[in-house]
């Protein structure tokens, strides 16, 4: 994805489609082998409030790289959920209200 913070267009079908395929690559990263300098340190990152929901994930998923591992003051951090809902279902039901 190649927008930028102060790029206010909505997100369009493609964009969101083409998340959704690398959602599953970026869950699966093995913190015992990624390259940290490939990570980015979440405390860089910047919620823009100003976005709407659904741009504001997209935002934040840009920013991030991956929101399954980041770093965190240097530390390689590794998200899982065991919640009834898993990150990329919910990602993915915000995506398709704007592919609707």
């Amino acid at each position: 994805m190649t927008r930028n913070t102060e790029d206010r267009t909505p997100v369009t079908k493609e964009e969101a489609r083409e998340l959704l395929k690398k959602l599953e690559e970026m869950k699966n990263v093995d913190i015992r082998t990624v390259d940290k300098s490939t990570l980015v340190d979440i405390n860089t990152v910047e919620i823009n409030t100003s976005l709407p929901p659904v741009e504001r994930i997209v935002d934040y998923i840009r920013q991030i790289k991956n929101p399954y591992c980041y770093l965190d003051y240097g530390m390689v951090v590794k998200v899982s959920f065991a919640g009834k809902r898993f990150m990329e279902e919910a990602l993915r039901h915000y995506i398709r209200t704007i592919c609707s």
